[in-house]
């Protein structure tokens, strides 16, 4: 079996995905590229989070074409590796539907840099990009359009929902659970009133200290 350490940490990032309430039923996948090989590992289609193994993952070259299966790869197949294929500081990347961030992703709005926290981790907005059909490519495009200038791990897409981009598939699910947090947090705010703008000097402040100071 093709790269059986990364096909149980792709399972265990998609099994990620509803423990943090980011998904219903079958929808949502996380996939990750071999830095060695160039192979992409990807959550199989319409299956459900709790009949997910390292087993069935999907194995794809980074044009999408079926390596190693058991299963169909998921319907995101194409628009992962247009992200891979165009972004060669990617080895995770998160889809999901999840409530709040796909609710400012139904309106078109970009989620607006009001907190500390999202400073921290995203360095400015979460921007909302354009319209794509699923299936093929075109949401990839639309993702690595949407993040060319952007500090933000995060795209929203327009009437559809979230995606993450990381350093590995747990950095990718890190920022979806942040993506989401924060998306609810500020739904919150909205219903009280004008959430206060925070100045782009501290949001950068912010983002220095969270990306070089913070942590071990």
């Amino acid at each position: 079996m093709l790269l059986p350490q990364l096909r149980e940490e792709v399972c265990a990032a998609n099994l990620e995905l509803p423990a943090n309430n980011l998904v219903a039923w079958t929808s949502g996948n996380v996939s990750a590229r071999d830095p060695e090989s160039g192979l992409v590992v990807i959550k199989p289609s319409g299956v459900k989070f709790k009949d997910l193994t390292p087993e069935n993952m999907v194995v794809v070259d980074v044009d999408g074409k079926i390596v190693e299966a058991t299963h169909k790869a998921s319907s995101d197949t194409a628009s992962h590796c247009y992200i891979y294929r165009h972004r060669s500081d990617v080895f995770g990347i998160v889809h999901t539907h999840s409530r709040h961030a796909t609710a400012f992703a139904a309106l078109g709005r970009s989620i607006p840099c009001v907190l500390t926290a999202m400073a921290d981790e995203f360095g400015g907005d979460i921007p909302c990009g354009g319209f794509a059909l699923i299936g093929g490519e075109q949401i990839g495009q639309v993702v690595v359009e949407t993040l060319a200038n952007s500090k933000s791990p995060a795209a929203l897409l327009q009437n559809h929902g979230v995606f993450t981009i990381g350093k590995n598939a747990d950095s990718a699910v890190k920022a979806a659970v942040m993506t989401e947090d924060i998306a609810a947090t500020l739904w919150l705010a909205l219903q009280m009133g004008e959430p206060l703008p925070i100045a782009a000097e501290d949001i950068a402040s912010l983002h220095y200290r969270y990306t070089h100071v913070y942590g071990q």
